[in-house]
């Protein structure tokens, strides 16, 4: 079984290929399909649009979100499309993470021009999330 770092290693190194191969302009779900089947050549176990629950202290929500891709049950990747990551995009991620306990997950824009401009480790650190 892999550690969580090799997982994002891995992640990541499909993620450029991905963007070498298709470049920016295209769909969302066009990267997230693509990523997904070089995750899954390169033997990882990725589920797509994956429902996870929301658990409050009176209330639980089976399918509360969707994250784009969970690989290996451990390794939140968030995928966008846009020219510009906003701070929301994080954001949506940190809460990901905070709901589902991960560590931390990856969001991957495929808009940028380079894929190193479009690439953020969002780690799940912070300890009030109301502030």
């Amino acid at each position: 079984m892999l550690d969580i770092e090799e997982l994002a290693r891995l992640s990541v190194d499909c993620g450029l290929r991905v963007h070498r191969e298709l470049g920016p302009g295209l769909l969302e779900s066009v990267y997230e399909s693509l990523l997904a089947v070089r995750l899954g050549q390169a033997g990882l176990y990725v589920e797509r649009q994956k429902a996870l629950p929301v658990t409050l202290p009176d209330l639980q929500i089976a399918e509360g979100f969707r994250v784009d891709l969970l690989v290996e049950d451990r390794l939140i990747i968030e995928v966008k499309a846009v020219q510009r990551l906003a701070t929301i995009h994080s954001t949506q991620l940190l809460t990901y993470l905070r709901l589902s306990k991960q560590p931390f997950g990856l969001l991957m824009n495929f808009g940028e021009e380079t894929f190193r401009q479009g690439l953020r480790r969002i780690v799940n650190g912070a300890s009030d999330y109301r502030a």
